[in-house]
């Protein structure tokens, strides 16, 4: 239905197209009998009941006619909301919290006495004002720690006390004293050691027939770890040769070569394993040379290599009745051969098997004893009896030696 003249259709502006609020028909008394609305919300700081002042909005702007606010033009633009309400802050000497929120607390200067600048330094009368003592407190300051280091905090040198140059000098002075003194009275005083050596040397060259047989070559001997791999080993003496010379007991090479210390007595007795299958002779060859030749002799024997030379073997002693029996020149298997120097005495020991098997190609017990060999006289351990025999034999004729001097001084 066109509108009438005079009048203009309502467009979107006016809300056209909207549901129009049903019209409440309501008696009066009817609209008395509804509940009362709710009591409204108690007050607080941040939500006051009252709005600020200058607010556009009013408390009846609900309840006015037609149910439009205040402001608004019959058949215009519907009303603009209205914005909220702003809060003015109080002023700052009026502002008072009354919430339990925190708030930054501002440094303030400490009361008090105020730090001097760090160019300068405080009176002892400023701190004790500053600090709340008394007048007069004693100031105590500490000196300087003493250190090690011989440059300065300046850069020069710190120089030595007197009494210190005094006393250093002094001890210089008695260190070379001492010093000089030592070696004066070596000069002028015999060596000891060496009397002691040469009467220990001579005692040594007079025991082939001043000591028993027995303590020379014990009846048994105790080879603790003397074996292959570290196992035990215990030998039993079998035969005593008697006291000879050397024409019959080496071979011509190793006589030569051993004649620069000469001959003059040759100890030999023989060993068995507790097996019974190895033999080995040990000897104990006295010489006439002095310290001075034996040292020459043994440096020889390390420098060209002679006690590891085949040809020059020591013979053994073939006792006869005993399993030695068989032990001859073609069954020798290894050896050992060592030239003492504080003694006139040259110890030898060599090996074999006691069934009189020959052996072809001998080794010596250096040799023999090295962990891997695979000769005949390796594997069978016969470096090993050679080896450990010597050195018993060897160090029971050192501790003789040494009781021997003993007596002699």
């Amino acid at each position: 239905m066109p509108a009438p003249q005079g009048t203009r259709a309502p467009g979107p502006e006016d809300g056209a197209g909207q549901r129009p609020r049903p019209r409440d028909f309501r008696g009066a008394a009817e609209q008395s009998t509804d509940p009362a609305p709710p009591p409204p919300p108690a007050s607080s700081a941040r939500f006051p009941d009252a709005p600020p002042a200058g607010s556009a909005r009013t408390a009846d702007a609900p309840n006015r006619p037609g149910g439009q606010p205040s402001g608004a033009v019959a058949g215009g633009a519907p009303p603009r909301p209205a914005e909220a309400p702003r809060r003015t802050a109080p002023p700052e000497e009026t502002r008072t919290e009354t919430t339990t929120r925190l708030r930054p607390v501002r440094d303030e200067a400490p009361t008090g006495w105020t730090p001097a600048s760090s160019s300068s330094r405080r009176s002892v009368g400023a701190l004790d004002q500053a600090l709340g003592t008394r007048p007069g407190r004693p100031y105590i300051t500490f000196a300087r720690p003493e250190t090690y280091h011989p440059e300065t905090h300046d850069g020069t040198r710190a120089r030595p006390s007197r009494p210190r140059a005094l006393a250093a000098a002094t001890c210089v002075v008695l260190g070379l004293g001492l010093i000089g003194g030592a070696v004066t009275g070596s000069w002028l005083i015999p060596d000891a050691d060496a009397d002691g050596d040469r009467g220990g040397f001579a005692a040594a060259a007079q025991l082939w027939h001043n000591v028993p047989v027995d303590q020379l070559f014990p009846r048994t001997l105790d080879g603790e770890g003397a074996g292959p791999g570290g196992a035990d080993r215990t030998w039993t003496r079998i035969a005593v040769a008697p006291d000879t010379g050397c024409e019959d007991a080496f071979d011509p090479l190793l006589r030569k070569a051993l004649s620069p210390v000469g001959c003059l007595r040759l100890l030999r007795a023989t060993y068995t394993d507790a097996t019974r299958s190895h033999v080995t002779t040990v000897g104990l060859l006295f010489t006439t040379a002095d310290s001075a030749a034996m040292a020459s002799l043994k440096s020889r024997f390390e420098r060209e290599g002679l006690d590891r030379r085949t040809d020059l073997m020591p013979l053994p002693y073939a006792a006869r009745g005993t399993v030695a029996d068989r032990f001859g020149a073609d069954q020798r298997a290894s050896w050992t051969l060592s030239v003492l120097t504080d003694a006139p005495v040259v110890v030898y020991a060599v090996s074999g098997f006691a069934d009189g098997r020959t052996v072809t190609e001998p080794e010596p017990a250096a040799e023999a004893m090295k962990s891997g060999a695979s000769t005949a006289p390796a594997q069978s351990g016969l470096g090993h009896e050679a080896q450990g025999l010597a050195d018993r034999v060897e160090r029971g004729f050192r501790k003789t030696v040494a009781a021997a001097g003993d007596q002699a001084s």
